[in-house]
């Protein structure tokens, strides 16, 4: 197909000029702008306003020239930060200040409301849910993530006027919008009910010193001896934290080492340990939810605040998971402070027991010749109480049975022997003994058809309990015949509540679990009972259904030889 030709020449065009631009184009022609016809005869100034060219003198333009200067002139000049871009947008890139203006260093701190934080609670954004970078409003005590200019920490600072927030890992405080930090001594009450620390010191004097302390509404309490809160059936949590924190090696361990770099479980147990013990806190009680999220995270919600589990099971599985998060072995004894607290060495001397029939067919049970010896390590000791008496008269049907604790210790004398489906097996402690032991007193079993409870007594002396009886002598470790004298210093109770007034025996009861503890600086005993606590007698401690004990190994006094 042939090209077109064209009408003119490349030549005969030469001399025409190019097209206006299209700008050119705008301004020469006569279009109305906002009502006002714009015409050649007039231009705009920068600053939206128009004069005629024609008819305009000298002077004129010179005046208009120093008005134009003027306005300018009045308009104040923004310094831009070389950290921000200049093309970039004023809501994208806020002014952030890095230290607060002259004489406004404590600005906002008046809005401070301290009677609402809560530290207790999971550092977790009330909006995003995440435990990353989490600052607390110390206006309204809520947890937002971050502080940045998108954070919802900076939102809130905007839509409700809260500027002040403190973060929970550094602890340092800042002012929002402006983004700067707040150096001020009227805040360290706040960081220190964040992040309770205590030094060596302060840490050594805790059984020795009285001390009283009072919250902001004027309530009186001591240092360690604390309601926790029960959040819904964590009763059997607290009260065996209440007896851990009082054992004055576990207890230091936790409030004096550094487990940043250790498991969650390790350095919840330190903040929980340190609140209680804190002698500054805001309120005079302190909430578990924090280790409790955790625990229920790392037992697969076996133990949770819900539902309510046993406190020596919760013990049992508590002390050999923390023994791990400190870094402890499975094979190694001792690996742990935990293990160097608690634990102790048992002999078990185990005998076969055969059933034959003689010449009478007559059944005939035989123990079999060899005794076979296994050394085994234990965490705590269980004591069985003798099964309660079926059948009461008259006049013993309200009589509760009693037996003295020495009586269901005789089950490590190694003398009496306890017989379990086809075995004889008889118990010995041995040398060394842990500096605290730990007794659980079986009163719970368990068959096909329902749950018993033994509601036997037992009676125990408050101090010098003798263990020398139950441990096999070696001289090389301990004098023969000299005592090993232990002291009580917490023992947690059992108590069966009704449901209902007319409810039947052996109907379902609710158990409230309760924890008395020894004040050593007053020698005093406490009862705790979630958020209650109150003096007890030392003559009555025995009369309620003790469940599990804690016995502390009284220190040596090296006699001085005299020459």
């Amino acid at each position: 197909m042939a090209k077109r030709s064209a009408e003119e020449s490349l030549e005969d065009l030469a001399a025409v000029e190019s097209p206006a631009s299209k700008k050119a184009r705008i301004a020469d022609a006569s279009t109305l702008t906002n009502g006002n016809l714009w015409s050649e005869s007039t231009q705009a100034t920068p600053n939206g306003h128009t004069y005629e060219q024609d008819g305009r003198n000298g002077d004129d333009i010179l005046r208009a020239a120093d008005q134009r200067e003027q306005e300018l002139g009045e308009a104040v000049p923004v310094p831009i930060s070389p950290d921000v871009d200049e093309d970039q947008s004023a809501l994208t890139a806020p002014s952030r200040q890095t230290i607060p203006a002259d004489g406004f260093t404590d600005l906002y701190l008046d809005t401070i409301n301290r009677s609402l934080l809560d530290f207790d609670f999971e550092k977790l954004c009330s909006v995003t849910l995440s435990n990353i970078n989490v600052y607390a409003c110390l206006v309204c005590g809520k947890y937002y993530q971050g502080r940045g200019p998108k954070s919802h920490a900076y939102f809130h600072a905007l839509e409700v006027g809260h500027h002040v927030y403190v973060g929970m890992e550094t602890k340092k405080v800042y002012v929002l919008p402006e983004g700067y930090e707040v150096k001020n001594q009227s805040l360290d009450d706040i960081k220190f009910v964040v992040d309770p620390r205590l030094s060596r010191d302060e840490v050594g004097r805790l059984d020795r010193e009285k001390k009283t302390s009072w919250d902001l509404g004027g309530k009186k309490y001591t240092p360690g001896f604390v309601g926790l809160n029960n959040i819904k059936d964590n009763d059997y949590f607290n009260v065996i934290i209440h007896a851990l924190a009082h054992v004055p090696p576990l207890r230091n361990f936790l409030m004096l080492e550094d487990f940043s770099d250790k498991p969650e479980l390790a350095r919840r147990s330190s903040t929980l340990i340190r609140k209680i013990w804190n002698p500054r806190a805001f309120k005079s009680h302190v909430s578990p939810h924090e280790l409790l999220q955790e625990i229920s995270l790392r037992s697969s919600k076996r133990f949770n605040l819900t539902l309510q589990a046993d406190p020596v099971d919760f013990l049992s599985w508590y002390l050999n998971n923390l023994h791990l998060a400190l870094g402890g072995s499975k094979t190694k004894p001792g690996s742990s402070i935990v293990q160097r607290v608690f634990q102790g060495k048992l002999k078990v001397e185990s005998q076969q027991i055969t059933a034959k029939a003689d010449a009478g067919d007559r059944l005939r049970f035989e123990e079999a010749a060899e005794v076979k010896v296994d050394i085994n390590r234990f965490l705590l000791l269980t004591l069985d109480l003798p099964a309660a008496p079926l059948f009461q008269d008259e006049i013993d049907k309200n009589i509760i049975p009693q037996i003295p604790l020495t009586t269901i210790l005789s089950k490590y004398d190694g003398l009496k022997a306890q017989e379990h489906l086809n075995t004889r097996k008889r118990y010995r402690l041995l040398h060394p003994l842990p500096p605290y032991l730990l007794f659980h007193i079986k009163r719970f079993s368990r068959n096909k058809f329902v749950d018993e409870r033994n509601p036997t007594i037992v009676t125990f002396p408050v101090r010098s309990l003798d263990m020398s009886p139950y441990v096999e002598p070696n001289p090389t470790l301990h004098a023969a015949g000299e005592p090993l004298w232990y002291d009580l210093i917490a023992n947690v109770t059992h108590e069966a509540i009704r449901n209902r007034d007319d409810s039947v025996e052996g109907e379902a009861e609710r158990k409230v679990w309760r924890v008395q503890l020894r004040d050593k600086s007053r020698e005093d005993w406490l009862e705790v009972q979630d958020l209650f606590v109150e003096k007890a007698s030392t003559e009555t401690l025995f009369t309620k259904e003790s469940y599990l004990q804690v016995w502390e190994r009284r220190r040596e006094i090296k006699k001085k030889s005299t020459t």
